[in-house]
């Protein structure tokens, strides 16, 4: 079942047209959460994050579409596939309404939800390699833009099968300076010795939730002195780990780069504090 406007329809119902401004344009928001036995992590951070970036994006946003909505249709999503004690991934997206060209006739916004079931109620990961390259073929543009979760993912999608086609597990993008932004989905974090370092905003990393609640945790602790910078290329073979942060997988330790292995040690560290703040969310 999924989710329009409220209304649960049966998956291969027809319900969009070829006037859906985010199949034309690409004019759309979403939103990947993560929800385990009937509790939304970090809900709250999701909900501010699609907010801020519909009024970035100049989307009307209704007065009923408050997070006690939002959770209310989420919840009624799962339980309509039947994934209202599971671990499951709801992705919600807001999309403009249909009419105009470039200029929108209405600033008026729908919504989908929809709903997958995943594997483990917790954040966790195996002890398995996870290889990663640059993906040089195009760059990211760093501005307010590159920081908001749109539907604006060609990059990601051509990377993507970059990275298929070379065996590899993921590819980190660079920025215009050819300074490394994230991965393809989620925030990189780079840690030589207790200095751990993320790309700032300003780079054009996505505004992840998730990147966001590390920086919280690793700012509570005294092991490690977390420092937003500009991370250059030639930085990553000389760090101890590399790890991505999203949503779904929560950390996601780099094994291997190019011809250098990394650790897990500060990864497995940090995933068993990330768990803990993601059930008092």
């Amino acid at each position: 079942m999924i989710n329009f406007n409220g209304e649960l329809l049966q998956k291969n119902t027809h319900f969009l047209n070829q006037e859906n401004r985010a199949l034309r344009y690409g004019d759309s928001l979403f939103e990947s959460i993560r929800v385990v036995n009937g509790k939304i992590y970090f809900l709250e951070s999701h909900y501010l994050r699609l907010m801020s970036s519909m009024r970035i994006l100049r989307m009307e946003i209704p007065m009923h579409f408050t997070m006690e909505f939002l959770e209310e249709q989420i919840i009624a999503t799962l339980k309509g596939n039947d994934l209202g004690q599971k671990p499951a991934r709801a992705r919600v997206t807001v999309f403009r309404n249909n009419g105009g060209l470039y200029a929108p006739i209405s600033n008026d916004i729908s919504f989908i939800i929809d709903v997958k079931e995943l594997e483990n109620p917790f954040y966790g990961f195996e002890d398995q390699p996870y290889e990663v390259d640059l993906f040089k073929d195009f760059y990211v543009n760093p501005d307010m833009l590159s920081t908001l979760k749109t539907n604006n993912k060609v990059l990601n999608v051509v990377g993507s099968i970059y990275a298929e086609e070379n065996g590899l597990n993921n590819c980190l993008l660079l920025n215009n300076q050819k300074s490394v932004v994230e991965a393809l989905n989620g925030n990189i974090f780079l840690v030589k010795g207790n200095e751990v370092k993320t790309p700032p905003l300003s780079d054009g990393c996505l505004k992840g939730i998730v990147r966001k609640k590390i920086i919280g945790i690793l700012g509570n602790l005294d092991d490690y002195n977390l420092v937003e910078t500009s991370i250059s290329p030639f930085e990553l073979q000389k760090a101890d780990e590399l790890f991505i942060t999203n949503a779904i997988v929560g950390i996601q330790p780099i094994t291997k780069y190019r011809k250098k292995q990394f650790g897990t040690k500060v990864s497995k560290d940090l995933l068993g504090k990330l768990n803990t703040a993601a059930r008092l969310s």
